[in-house]
């Protein structure tokens, strides 16, 4: 039974050596303009796997309730090529990522390259050679809390923003135990105002994603729970951006316009994602 338990991690040192590369569980990822045809194909054994438990969570052992779900796909499929997308939300459980993706299709799993991008702290999830490499192949980033904006991970989240990939941001920097709204992180300012075309952002508030995983002991996932997922329209900063640049604001004028623009939307949505989520409850 321990072999088994441990298989996961070692066929994963066994991936990282047929790669022929010292993985550095610091940073994890490839070099963005030669990542080696192994790391693709890890990457595409990977994501449709992580994309697989996602939907067996939110739509098969659980409930997730989504609305205004349009607005995310018309993103992901039909935006131009150069367009980069970034989706922000509340950040309440430890499975908030991945399990919020099972409203995805199942054809965006097999697109690796078309999958978001998000961003994980470096002491919690690349902690091990083989969580570097899980985690690296299922593209996210390690950031260090408490870096600050100028750092290696956010200049990676720019750098794929500006092949017009998709971001995923968790702002609030942390699990929200309380619930309560916080104020959100600076990073996703910087981001929106350095990316060489503004991003499309789109918010979105979860509710009841802590009671499949309790933040409390003995941590284990649970089935039968109603999960509310209300995704806002894109937020409109084309013509702050622009506004902010022609006006010569410094860069941390910038940050802070962008990001209480964000935050503001994610409160409203917060209120809306709660109303309807009681509602659902008490109807059911």
């Amino acid at each position: 039974m321990g072999n088994l338990l441990t298989f996961p991690s070692r066929f994963l040192d066994w991936l990282g050596d047929i790669m022929m590369t010292r993985v550095d569980i610091n940073w994890p990822l490839p070099e963005l303009q030669q990542p080696c045809k192994l790391w693709r194909l890890g990457s595409s054994l990977v994501i449709p796997l992580v994309g697989t438990f996602a939907k067996l969570m939110a739509e098969w052992l659980n409930n997730l309730q989504v609305y205004n779900r349009e607005t995310l796909l018309e993103a992901l499929d039909n935006r131009p090529p150069n367009v980069p997308l970034i989706t922000v939300s509340n950040h309440n459980s430890c499975l908030d990522e991945p399990t919020v993706w099972g409203t995805l299709k199942w054809s965006h799993y097999f697109k690796p390259s078309k999958m978001r991008w998000s961003i994980a702290a470096h002491d919690i999830c690349f902690t091990k050679r083989s969580h570097a490499l899980f985690f690296g192949l299922g593209k996210v980033i390690p950031v260090i809390r408490g870096n600050g904006v100028y750092q290696k991970a956010i200049d990676f989240c720019i750098e794929r923003l500006n092949e017009g990939d998709w971001l995923h941001i968790f702002p609030e920097g942390k699990v929200n135990l309380t619930k309560e709204f916080m104020r959100i992180k600076w990073g996703v300012g910087r981001i929106v105002s350095e990316c060489k075309v503004c991003p499309i952002v789109i918010p979105m508030w979860h509710v009841g994603m802590d009671n499949i995983l309790p933040n409390v002991e003995p941590y284990r996932p649970k089935t039968g729970n109603r999960v509310t997922l209300l995704i806002g329209h894109p937020i409109e900063l084309a013509d702050v951006v622009q506004k902010l640049r022609k006006e010569r604001r410094t860069d941390a004028e910038q940050r802070k316009t962008i990001t209480d623009i964000i935050q503001e939307e994610m409160r409203l949505l917060k209120e809306n994602a709660e109303k309807l989520h009681y509602r659902m409850l008490r109807q059911s």
